[in-house]
């Protein structure tokens, strides 16, 4: 392996790596902090998962599943949704479960999953905005999920087991006793979980025992309607049902020891006990009816209970096949006699009731931890636990309406049936198996809530992604998830305020809908997108059921009850841009991420289709940065302009080049990038950075503008300050790189903004409370000088500032004209200016021009002789010094008569160079004062162009020089390259005199147009 030696300082051998996937465990955090938290060690795990399918997902599942609603309401249900109706809500219902099951399959198999589940699985799917949002919204789901079974323990305990318990009798405080007895349950669990979840999962089994034995009583007892109905039966007065705990016979008199006398029947609707005595007008004219609570399956009673009966909140309960004589209202002192609905009833209200029946399918991949084998065990328990569910909600559904009578069924709380659970006098052998055994299901379902929200709460604030869940956390030395729990105890504590199972059950309803909603997505996602490391084990799946089964989520969520709906979209979409602005930046290579390079791919491949037209023109900016000696932004307000021209909308790439070796500076071009974007985030830019290093700087700008961007994603417009210490250095390689890139853009038909004095422009931070900016606009190459002030004038540093334009006229030119024309060109631009019509005549040209000229040409010169190219300078010292070998002689003899100042030396390479410069630079300048009899020797070119820059800088100084910002027209570097030098003197001196200047060249192309 001596080939590989090198890599294997920084990869692993095959062999070394498939020795730590086999050694591989995944306990819980708990688990593990329990094993350090003795003496602060790491040890190595020990414990093996050992969990199958059966016991590690089905049983779970279905204990989660079969619950509070299915003893309570579902025999309501049926009786006010009818058959047809609550098959189709039930149906709903687990459709939508069983493919959120199959896109959680595909999800589970694809890798391993560690202990977290759906948390894990959709952070990891959707990313840390998504997995943070809907990661917290299934944890209130669950923690309002133990609300929801205390207040079933609370009712069946109240309602059937201690009746005389409760605090307050009044009808209009009995919500009290719901409070008092479910605060006291939640803070008595609440301990329980505390001390350890060990009881708790002692119990679990006795929890699902009392489930399926309560199940198979209900199907026990349909059987025995078969053979035998049981012996409840139904009081009513004409067609309203009674509540018959109040009374044993059902008839206004009766016969004891041959005396005729009333019953305790009449005694609740009549003044008194004597035959005579003023009774209720409705009692008076209706007779009594005595029929069998339960006739049995064979009875034909399904026919009648088919169809749904809905209705107002304190209707009371009629049998609507059955005569009686219509009166007015019944008085109030009769009302507590009847059987009343308590809420207003509607089939969408029945929705959000019914649901957290199916909730739960979360339960074996919240395990998935403690399973042999996750990836076979998670699909096959959970949708077969769904698929058994479903079969027995469907079964009870048909069952109940079958065998019990519809006023029953529409009796919520089996006031017309002794006080006991309708479901209760069905089964078989007693109503109090359905009792007892839903008693403690729901105890073991709300324990089991206030066992897991917790952990599901520490889970995320250990992901670090939302900053002010981090206390959340911590937990015993154990890692038991104290604070978690304090917290979700006060969450149930708000669900018990509620104090009422059907306001709580459509609030847990939404956040296990959006729950499921983002789980189906995610799989969608990762199915469309066809990512290499989407290869699930499950293959019975496909991106139209995750999409069919979101949209079933989300209609469902608008079904149970809009607000709610838009309630939990709201605190979802308020996570989600918390997390986007504060939270811990994460990269879990997440399917949102993936999507993003997909639709950033569609979108650059369409750009490039078409031309792009000038009404979608901006300024696509390249920032050339310079990095100083430690790396550093040298420049940091070039970004702030940036920021100021771009307002965070466009391409900006800000950009910079290191000269050397890749190989031998890469730290330095990670470090400079680094650099580049935290000055970024500190200036507001929002965009790309990118450092090229290169052999030398010239080259490094060219790639750049060649190569920067992507597709139809590339840079229009190029932004550099302007180079200030050129003339002080001694070489002129800042010169020519300068020129080097304006004749670049302008060959790439690029544009071209340079800043002088780039320091002095104003930071984000700083309001110009007036002033101008002054557009001087003297050739159109384009419209981007008139479009640079709009934009600037759109960002808050520039807002009060107006826009000043002017242009020149020359002696031919009709000045007011030009000013009407301008004022109706920008009127039809939509830009607010002032206009201003400048006249320069030709005049003779000055002493100061010739004299600028003269000494622009003569520096020139100066430079051209001493930077003599390196090859040169050795061909030189290489010829003198063969030259003094062959004559030494000769040389000796002339050398002795000579004079003082013609001294032979040892000469040498440097010595020679710089004794040839310091010659040539006093005879230059002795010639600067003798320059005007070499005025006429000047190149008329020169002096012409010189004659422009000085003329025009002195009208532009005279105008703008208290402007904030100054705008003029770039003059183009000469065609011929000899002229290089000149060039840098004439803008220098066109912009002599000004502070803020910004020199725009255009790129060739209209950006503005008066078209719509």
């Amino acid at each position: 392996m001596a080939l590989f030696e090198e890599e294997m300082d920084s990869t692993p051998m095959v062999s070394s790596l498939l020795n730590k996937l086999a050694n591989y465990t995944n306990l819980s955090q708990g688990v593990r902090e329990h094993e350090e938290a003795e003496d602060g060690v790491r040890r190595v795990a020990v414990m093996v998962p050992q969990m199958g399918t059966f016991i590690g997902v089905f049983l779970p599942c279905m204990q989660n599943i079969l619950g509070v609603i299915l003893f309570l309401r579902l025999t309501w249900i049926v009786g006010t949704a009818g058959i047809l109706g609550s098959f189709a809500m039930v149906s709903m219902c687990c459709i939508c479960t069983l493919l959120t099951a199959i896109s959680m399959s595909a999800i589970a198999t694809n890798g391993v999953v560690p202990a977290g589940g759906s948390y894990y699985m959709i952070s990891r799917s959707l990313g840390p905005e998504f997995g943070g949002a809907v990661g917290l919204c299934f944890y209130l789901g669950t923690a309002f999920a133990g609300s929801l079974y205390i207040l079933g323990t609370i009712e069946i305990l109240l309602t059937y087991i201690v009746p005389t318990a409760t605090v307050f009798d009044h009808d209009d405080e009995k919500l009290n006793n719901m409070r008092i007895y479910g605060t006291c349950c939640l803070v008595l669990m609440a301990l329980v979980v505390f001390v350890g979840v060990k009881y708790v999962n002692k119990l679990a089994l006795v929890f699902l025992s009392c489930v399926v034995l309560s199940i198979m009583a209900t199907y026990a007892g349909v059987i025995k309607t078969v053979i035998e109905p049981p012996e409840f039966s139904v009081c009513l007065l004409g067609n309203r049902s009674l509540k018959n705990d109040m009374f044993d016979t059902c008839s206004k008199m009766e016969t004891v020891n041959n005396d005729t006398v009333t019953t305790d029947l009449w005694s609740l609707f009549c003044d008194s006990k004597h035959p005579n005595a003023t009774c209720d007008e409705y009692f008076s004219l209706n007779n009594l009816t005595e029929i069998k609570a339960i006739p049995g399956l064979l009875s034909g009673v399904i026919k009648e209970n088919l169809w749904g009966n809905y209705g107002p909140a304190n209707m009371v309960i009629e049998k609507t096949n059955l005569s009686s004589v219509p009166v007015e209202e019944p008085v109030k002192n009769t009302q507590k006699s009847y059987v009343f609905s308590d809420i207003t009833t509607y089939f969408t209200l029945l929705v959000g009731i019914y649901f957290p029946s199916v909730t739960g399918i979360m339960a074996g991949s919240n395990r998935s931890g403690d399973l042999r084998d996750a990836q076979r065990s998670i699909p096959i328990g959970t949708i077969m636990a769904i698929l058994t569910t479903s079969f027995i909600y469907i079964s009870f559904v048909v069952l109940f309406g079958a065998c019990i009578e519809g006023v029953v069924l529409r009796d919520k709380f089996g006031d017309s049936v002794k006080k006991n659970p309708v479901i209760g006098i069905l089964a078989w052998p007693s109503p109090w198996v359905i009792v007892i055994g839903s008693f403690f299901s729901c105890c073991g379902a709300a324990l089991q809530s206030l066992t897991a929200a917790p952990r599901l709460l520490q889970a995320i604030a250990r992901d670090g992604i939302i900053p002010f869940l981090h206390v959340f956390g911590h937990g015993k030395a154990n890692g038991e998830p104290t604070w978690a729990l304090l917290l979700t105890v006060g969450i149930c504590e708000i669900g018990i305020l509620i104090a009422s199972l059907d306001d709580v059950a459509p609030i847990l309803s939404m956040f296990f809908l959006m729950c499921y909603l983002f789980v189906n997505l995610a799989c969608a996602v990762q199915t469309l997108l066809c990512t290499p490391n989407w290869r699930p084990r499950f293959k019975f799946y496909h991106w139209t059921l995750s999409f069919l089964g979101m949209s079933l989520c989300l209609s469902l969520m608008f079904i149970s009850s809009w607000y709610y709906a838009i309630f939990a979209i709201v605190i979802a979409g308020c996570i989600y841009k918390y997390i986007e602005y504060k939270g811990a930046v994460k990269e879990w290579g997440d399917g949102i991420r993936g999507l993003s390079l997909n639709a950033a791919r569609y979108a650059l491949i369409r750009l490039e289709e078409a031309p792009l037209h000038t009404k979608n023109w901006r300024p696509q900016l390249l920032v050339l940065c310079k990095l100083d000696s430690d790396l550093a932004v040298k420049h940091p307000r070039l970004l702030s302009l940036t920021t100021q021209l771009k307002a965070g909308k466009g391409l900006t790439i800000v950009s910079s080049v290191l000269q050397g070796t890749y190989m031998a500076r890469k730290k330095d071009a990670h470090t400079g990038e680094q650099n580049l974007k935290a000055a970024m985030a500190a200036e507001r830019t929002k965009g790309f950075s990118h450092v090229v290093v290169s052999s030398n700087l010239r080259d490094g700008f060219s790639i750049l503008i060649q190569s920067a961007g992507l597709g139809g994603m590339k840079h229009n417009a190029v932004l550099m300050a302007w180079p200030a210490g050129w003339k002080q250095a001694r070489d002129s390689s800042a010169r020519q790189n300068f020129i080097e890139t304006v004749r670049e853009t302008t060959t790439a038909h690029q544009a071209l903004l340079v800043a002088k004095n780039i320091d002095h422009f104003p930071g984000n931070q700083e309001r110009l409370k007036e002033g101008t900016i002054d557009v001087w606009w003297i050739v159109h190459d384009g419209g981007l000088l008139m479009l640079l002030p709009f934009l600037l004038s759109q960002h808050k540093v520039w807002r009060k500032c107006k826009m000043r334009i002017f242009t020149v006229a020359q002696m031919d030119d009709n000045s007011i004209q030009m000013k009407k024309d301008l004022q109706m060109f920008l009127y039809q631009l939509r830009l607010d200016a002032v206009v201003e019509v400048v006249e320069m005549h030709d005049s003779d040209i000055s002493a100061f021009t010739y004299e600028k000229t003269l000494m622009m040409e003569q520096r020139s010169q100066i430079l051209k002789q001493m930077h003599l190219s390196r090859t040169e300078r050795e061909r030189e010292a290489q010829l003198i010094h063969d030259r003094n070998t062959a004559s030494h002689s000769a040389m000796t003899d002339k050398d002795a008569g000579a004079t003082p100042d013609r001294v032979h030396m040892t000469w040498t390479k440097d010595k020679m160079l710089n004794e040839r410069n310091k010659q040539r630079e006093g005879a230059a300048v002795k010639d600067l004062f003798n320059m005007k009899p070499e005025w006429e020797n000047l190149n008329q070119s020169n002096v012409r162009r010189m004659h422009t820059a000085v003329k025009l800088n002195e009208v532009v100084v005279k105008k703008s020089h208290n402007s904030e910002l100054v705008l003029l027209n770039m003059p183009g570097p000469p065609k011929n390259k000899k002229g290089d030098e000149n060039y840098m003197e004439f803008l220098e001196v066109l912009m002599e005199g000004l502070d803020r200047v910004l020199l725009v060249r255009g790129g060739g192309r209209e950006v503005i147009t008066i078209y719509s």
